[in-house]
């Protein structure tokens, strides 16, 4: 099998503030153009979770850092390059309106890259809140890549990187490398897939646990008009946590499907058998851990459409814990909301206010039942499928935005 219809080892994250390259830095990278959605492509803006995978490189004969490429053959030396690894990037939104899609996504991180823009002042309000995002969720290998370079002058690049040097400082991307580069011309790309390489190490993995997936995308792939009895099964898609997934076998969905019978709305788990494997472009009969996977099903692909399963965890029939309409949670809140050029000081939680949380990749709004100094209750206006112990990102909405304040662990 050649390396590119390999399954990804890794996944790579993109965050920063809108507008600062994120998805032309993914084409540069891998020569994919990552924002797919046609809304996202009129205006100019990540919507929903881009993906694109690539095969970092060596090349024997170069010398450091121009030997880092995707090339297959080095074009200065014209022979065959080593291959490194298979990554996938995942491109998250970077506009506040859709920091919720951002923090589902960074569930799927390996590691991240922040890219901060040489032509804007340092940290532009998305920067802030996705670095803190990242440092909720959990991820803490950062390479910072300084984008457009190529925009400004070389002073103006100079007074950039003193600002993100005083932004990191006291964060978990403090001592991260800070790569300057121009996506748009494909300027210090060695240098900065060479970082990643060093800096966002493939984790270990234990394939021998039960399989664990986070839906991140679900599809309908059937086009207008197609003959009953050539109708697929609906497509999700998202990333395996942990595990083996095979062709033929049995999975559950959760929470599963919503059923509104007397008033009353429950969700009910659903079984479905997997028809077929993609990682990448490349179809397999099996997949572990590492990239992102879509997973055909026997559903019926109205299930599936317009990411109605986006939220959901797969696993084996079982497997699973339990789905939860409430959630008790550990909280610990930032002392400022990030978000906004204010930063103004976060209050405590209060009995009956609405929050947005993040559990995994579902996104969900929970109403606080009862609220003390660092525990909370929450009854859940959608259900989430979740572990104890599992790490929940906290919004409130404030002047019509939801805006990150803490974060809480499942007891």
């Amino acid at each position: 099998m050649s390396e590119e219809k390999k399954q990804p080892e890794c996944n790579i994250g993109l965050t920063g503030h809108v507008d600062h390259g994120k998805t032309t830095v993914v084409a540069a990278l891998s020569g994919v153009w990552a924002a797919h959605h046609s809304e996202e492509l009129k205006r100019g803006i990540t919507i929903k979770l881009g993906y694109a995978d690539t095969v970092f490189r060596k090349c024997p004969e170069c010398a450091e850092p121009e030997c880092y490429m995707t090339q297959r053959i080095c074009p200065r030396h014209n022979i065959e390059t080593k291959v490194l690894r298979k990554v996938s990037f995942v491109d998250a939104p970077g506009h506040e309106s859709l920091m919720a899609t951002m923090l589902s996504g960074s569930a799927l991180m390996d590691g991240a890259m922040l890219i901060i823009s040489s032509a804007e002042e340092c940290p532009q309000p998305q920067t802030r809140e996705h670095l803190v995002a990242l440092e909720i969720i959990g991820v803490k290998n950062i390479v910072v890549v300084q984008n457009k370079i190529d925009a400004v002058p070389k002073e103006k690049v100079m007074e950039n990187y003193k600002q993100i040097l005083n932004f990191t400082k006291g964060t978990i991307a403090e001592g991260a490398p800070i790569v300057p580069i121009s996506a748009l011309h494909g300027s210090n790309i060695d240098y900065l897939i060479k970082m990643l390489e060093e800096k966002v190490p493939t984790p270990k993995r234990d394939p021998s646990k039960p399989p664990r997936m986070f839906v991140a995308r679900s599809f309908d792939i059937n086009k207008p008009g197609t003959l009953v009895d050539k109708i697929r099964g609906g497509v999700i898609g998202g990333s395996l946590i942990q595990g083996r997934l095979r062709v033929g076998e049995e999975i559950e969905i959760r929470p599963g499907l919503k059923v509104e019978q007397g008033g009353k709305v429950t969700y009910e788990p659903i079984i479905t058998e997997i028809s077929s494997l993609m990682s990448g472009s490349a179809v397999a009969e099996e997949v572990g851990p590492g990239g992102l996977i879509g997973v055909g099903t026997t559903l019926d692909p109205i299930l599936t459409k317009a990411d109605n399963l986006v939220g959901s965890v797969v696993g084996k029939p079982g497997t699973l814990p339990p789905t939860k309409t409430e959630l008790r949670l550990k909280v610990s809140l930032l002392e400022r909301v990030v978000g906004t050029k204010e930063m103004q000081k976060v209050e405590h939680l209060k009995a009956r206010e609405n929050l947005m949380l993040v559990v995994g990749s579902s996104v969900t709004v929970g109403s606080v039942t009862a609220a003390y100094k660092d525990d909370a209750q929450l009854l859940l206006k959608r259900p989430v499928c979740v572990d104890e112990g599992s790490r929940v990102a906290i919004s409130r909405m404030l002047a019509g935005r939801w805006r990150l304040i803490g974060y809480g662990f499942v007891q």
